[in-house]
């Protein structure tokens, strides 16, 4: 038998005509909603894939609007804007002020501390020593007190100025000026004097003297007792190195200045057994002293001297130069 042919014959015989069209009742698909066959200009389909456009997402404003996302109203804008602006000035204005006044903590303690270290100079005597010094609640059990500027010794040295040991404890820090007033209370039957010593060291020098006074508690010992400044024809006329009966000594640490205060009686006495301010008002203190309230008198006149100190320093400071 022959062999079977590689491909079959092509029939003589047409092809069969294509199907009939389905029934109206089913619709075709219109190729314009196909993805692969979008509409050419022509109306005819070319087969490629179609290009799709979105439109842009919608948000939702305060009342519920819809409103396309990416876009700002006029408002909005505008406090974005000034935020920006106002951001931008804040830290401009940050960095000029860093570099206008640096550390301002250092600096400004610098500042402070030789500024009080001119005061001697530059400060009248009655804001130093004010005629007339309120002592409210200083007294023995919160009595107030008033005290009465007697005597201003002149700006001075610190020659003859304090006993041996207490000069030699001193003189780390030197002696620039040593101002000096004597008071009396309301009755005139006590007298103190209060100095302000001026000193020529820097603020670690200050720092290490009061540590020192601290640590050997050197302001409790009466070898180391300030000395008065006894005014002719005043009531502190005899007010002598034994005429002494309470004193404090306070090293500041913050200005070149030693403040101390040293208390007696104004008629002359002689006093045996002086005693520290701090231990003359305790209220269990039985020495006479204490008794007499010249703790009180020493601690609390020096306390207010002090503090007009620190605010003559602060009023110095903060006027413009």
């Amino acid at each position: 038998m022959p062999p079977a042919p590689t491909q079959r014959p092509r029939s003589a015989t047409p092809a069969p005509p294509p199907p009939e069209s389905a029934p109206a009742s089913r619709v075709s698909p219109d190729p314009a909603f196909s993805w692969s066959a979008p509409l050419t200009p022509g109306g005819t389909s070319t087969g490629a894939r179609p290009v799709v456009s979105f439109g842009e997402p919608e948000g939702y404003d305060r009342d519920a609007r819809p409103r396309p996302l990416g876009r700002r109203g006029a408002s909005q804008a505008a406090a974005a804007a000034a935020c920006l602006v106002l951001g931008l000035g804040l830290i401009s204005g940050a960095v000029t002020g860093s570099w206008l006044v640096g550390d301002s903590g250092e600096e400004g303690s610098r500042s402070t501390f030789a500024t009080a270290g001119s005061l001697w100079h530059s400060v009248p005597v009655d804001q130093l020593f004010p005629p007339t010094v309120q002592g409210q609640g200083a007294g023995p059990g919160g009595a107030d007190r008033t005290w009465t500027r007697i005597a201003v010794a002149p700006d001075s040295g610190c020659k003859d100025a304090f006993d041996p040991l207490l000069r030699k404890a001193l003189a780390p820090v030197g002696c620039e000026r040593l101002l000096r007033a004597t008071y009396t209370d309301a009755t005139q039957s006590y007298v103190t004097t209060v100095g302000l010593l001026f000193t020529t060291a820097d603020a670690p020098g200050m720092t290490s003297l009061a540590n020192r006074f601290r640590k050997e508690r050197l302001d409790r010992r009466s070898d180391l007792m300030p000395l008065p400044y006894a005014a002719r024809n005043t009531p502190a006329a005899r007010f002598g190195r034994g005429q002494r009966a309470s004193w404090t000594v306070s090293v500041l640490t913050e200005a070149p200045v030693v403040v101390y205060a040293v208390s007696g009686w104004a008629d002359g006495r002689t006093v045996d057994d002086p005693q520290p301010a701090e231990d003359a008002m305790e209220p269990n203190a039985t020495t006479a002293p204490a008794q007499a309230g010249l703790g009180n008198e020493a601690q609390g006149l020096a306390d207010r001297v002090e503090r007009g100190l620190r605010k003559n320093v602060r009023s110095a400071t903060e006027q413009p130069s």
